[in-house]
């Protein structure tokens, strides 16, 4: 018998769409929906045609978070949790998590991994592990390096639940909008991204997450390297001519 297909993909005008799709457990992370989306991730980023990844949902549940169910018997994947957030976070390819309904524990997760993350103001939040005697250790990977550090200590401690709003006021979403605008505002920073280098969108990324150097001037030693070799590539060459043609570069899909 076949596995189920716990992730649906869509493929669309460089756009790839990944998503969860397991609703009678709220899209919950089990070891089946987790090695699916793995898998996914890793054809869309070898997929020459795809340049910006998005992680969407079916149901009105974005991720409830692990499944408590395995956890019960004694299954806690907690190494493929880990290779996936990793994944997402190394992503060379931009990714937009699409955040239309609540997010708990573990899939809190996956929306500070991804690069942007648009949630509907009604989605609601939490870091529920604590009120179940556990803790939030992989995500706080993810997540601490999104949270304001005073909302964290709350949020992690007490489990309280918090609304789309706030969840864009602490920084662990890029934005918040009313649902009826969700999928048009992700359309919009999907359209933006794609107007992007994909070299350069890959080579920001790797900006973003560097480690800083043990002096200013060795980072910007390292960091003027980085330019150069940017400025000199064919793609860099193909923007800079554009921009003085007053042209769209090759790159930026036609409208």
């Amino acid at each position: 018998m076949a596995a189920t297909e716990l992730i649906q993909v869509d493929r669309a005008r460089g756009v790839a769409t990944l998503t969860l799709d397991s609703p009678p457990n709220r899209n919950a992370l089990s070891t089946p929906l987790m090695t699916q989306l793995l898998a996914e991730l890793d054809n869309a980023v070898a997929d020459e045609t795809v340049r910006v990844v998005v992680l969407s949902h079916t149901g009105p549940v974005f991720c409830s978070g692990a499944d408590l169910k395995e956890t019960a018997a004694g299954v806690a994947p907690t190494d493929l949790l880990a290779g996936l957030l990793t994944a997402i976070w190394e992503s060379p390819k931009p990714v937009v998590a699409r955040v239309g309904g609540p997010a708990r524990a573990g899939g809190l997760g996956l929306v500070a991994a991804a690069d942007i993350a648009i949630c509907a103001e009604e989605a609601t939040f939490a870091f529920s592990e604590v009120r179940i005697g556990v803790v939030p250790a992989i995500i706080s990977a993810t997540v601490l390096r999104r949270l304001a550090p005073r909302a964290a200590a709350e949020l992690f401690l007490t489990g309280d639940a918090f609304d789309g709003r706030r969840a864009a006021e602490i920084g662990l979403v890029t934005a918040a909008a009313p649902a009826e605008a969700l999928d048009a505002t992700v359309a919009s920073y999907c359209g933006a991204l794609l107007r992007g280098g994909p070299l350069a969108v890959a080579g920001t990324k790797r900006v973003l997450h560097r480690p800083a150097a043990a002096t200013v001037r060795e980072d910007l030693a390292d960091l003027a390297a980085l330019s150069a070799e940017f400025f000199d590539s064919d793609e860099g060459r193909e923007g800079v001519l554009a921009f003085r043609e007053k042209r769209s570069p090759r790159w930026v899909p036609d409208e």
